[in-house]
């Protein structure tokens, strides 16, 4: 059905018959909810709260601690416990404010909707900055600053990410498919800070009744399409998605706008509607809980900061022991060994494995088949990268491009020896990326 693609990629098992068809269940938190502060791409939120305080849903607990930040809001009513390091998924700890819910759910009043024809840019932008939305398909950057380039009259097409190329999610899908409008509203919103841009609702084409379903209710909206897109890991990355709806690149020194292109995720977008439209900010997110041991697969509609022990429960608890535990899909999730964390603003699946195929694996020497070039959708030669980091040859990995790397995992899926090929160049790339900086 669609031939808009790019070049490289890969086709994983992608697991979503386990949770496409399973309608999104509300869930509400039982224990105590954590909130770290640093969800997103930035310097961390400072809290506003103090323990012994009573805190409502709704309520902000934490501002944003720099321009490039984004403020936390409480998402049930209670008590603050505690303002202390909590782990995160990525295994480090990470100072957060612990509320003891009184499951009451009672709720602040909700911001007056803005009229998105009235009102102007700045207090859009505003109310999405106050809101504490940020990209909420995994890299947590705050969306008040993607929607605010240094030209926005350069920005020809506003692209919301449908894609869900990641093996197992159907979060995106589900939210697409039982509220559609709310996903074409909050791109309206966007589109309204882009007088000259086109938006495009770019979906994969194993999501054949959700394009028609989306199709049928923006036919008859001039600046609005729906672009099939053919079904390939990583479809959804920005780069990748960029090139296949618009033909433009951009490398790892550019920012979408400078191809004349914001991007943003389902979710992400849906939020935007909800600040805009309902006054409330970021308090939910859609998550999958899935995976082969557990036992009921589902789809939830989650409060952040709620335990993943919770989820799990919700889920009907595992049918085997997991051997494998992931926050996030297989291909560039996290490897999660503590279940007692909570569920973040980026956090968008949780998957248990009966088997752990990568752990099993013993890697061989390296046949120069150039199967990881041919997947590339970099365009590097991962073999190369990985012998140029393994001896720590930064001039040899930044000649052959390594910083072009997006991380995506596609080199080593496809490798025949089971080198670990994008760990070993993500490795070096965090340490050059920490070189920049200082």
């Amino acid at each position: 059905m669609a031939t808009l693609t790019f070049k490289g990629g890969i086709h994983p098992y992608d697991g979503k018959e386990l949770t496409k068809d399973k309608p999104i269940r509300n869930v509400l938190p039982k224990g105590d909810l954590v909130y770290p502060m640093q969800q997103h791409i930035g310097a961390p939120a400072k809290p506003v709260v103090k323990k012994g305080d009573r805190v409502l849903a709704g309520q902000k607990i934490a501002e944003a601690g720099a321009f490039v930040s984004a403020p936390v809001y409480a998402t049930v009513s209670g008590t603050v416990k505690a303002i202390e390091p909590r782990r995160v998924v990525t295994g480090e700890k990470v100072m957060s404010i612990v509320v003891e819910n009184d499951e009451l759910y009672e709720e602040t009043e909700a911001w007056e909707p803005l009229d998105v024809k009235r009102a102007s840019r700045e207090e859009i932008i505003d109310r999405i900055k106050e809101a504490g939305i940020v990209g909420m398909g995994g890299a947590g950057f705050p969306t008040f600053i993607k929607l605010s380039p240094k030209e926005p009259d350069k920005i020809d097409y506003v692209i919301v990410n449908c894609a869900e190329c990641e093996p197992y999610l159907t979060s995106d899908y589900r939210r697409m498919m039982e509220e559609p409008q709310k996903l074409i509203d909050g791109l309206k919103v966007s589109l309204s800070l882009f007088p000259k841009a086109q938006g495009i609702l770019a979906v994969e084409d194993n999501k054949k009744d959700c394009i028609a379903l989306l199709r049928k209710l923006t036919k008859d909206e001039g600046r609005i399409s729906v672009k099939a897109l053919k079904t390939k890991y990583p479809q959804g990355a920005e780069r990748q998605i960029i090139y296949a709806v618009t033909g433009r690149e951009i490398n790892s020194s550019m920012l979408p706008a400078d191809a004349g292109c914001v991007v943003n995720n389902v979710d992400t977008v849906v939020a935007i509607y909800t600040a805009v439209h309902e006054g409330r900010p970021l308090m939910e997110r859609i998550v999958t809980v899935t995976g082969d041991a557990i036992k009921h697969p589902c789809n939830f509609k989650v409060r952040i900061g709620t335990n993943y022990h919770e989820l799990i429960e919700e889920a009907g608890g595992f049918r085997v022991k997991p051997k494998k535990i992931i926050s996030g899909g297989p291909m560039m999730g996290f490897g999660v060994f503590d279940l007692d964390i909570p569920t973040t603003k980026t956090a968008s699946a949780l998957l248990a494995l009966s088997s752990d195929d990568v752990s099993e694996m013993e890697p061989t020497a390296c046949i120069r088949c150039g199967r990881c070039v041919e997947v590339c959708p970099g365009r590097v030669m991962p073999a190369k990268l990985m012998q140029a980091a393994v001896h720590g040859d930064e001039e040899t990995f930044l000649k052959l491009n390594g910083m072009e790397c997006c991380e995506c995992g596609c080199c080593s899926y496809i490798c025949p020896a089971k080198q670990p090929l994008t760990q070993t160049i993500k490795s070096m790339r965090k340490m050059q990326l920490a070189k920049k900086k200082k």
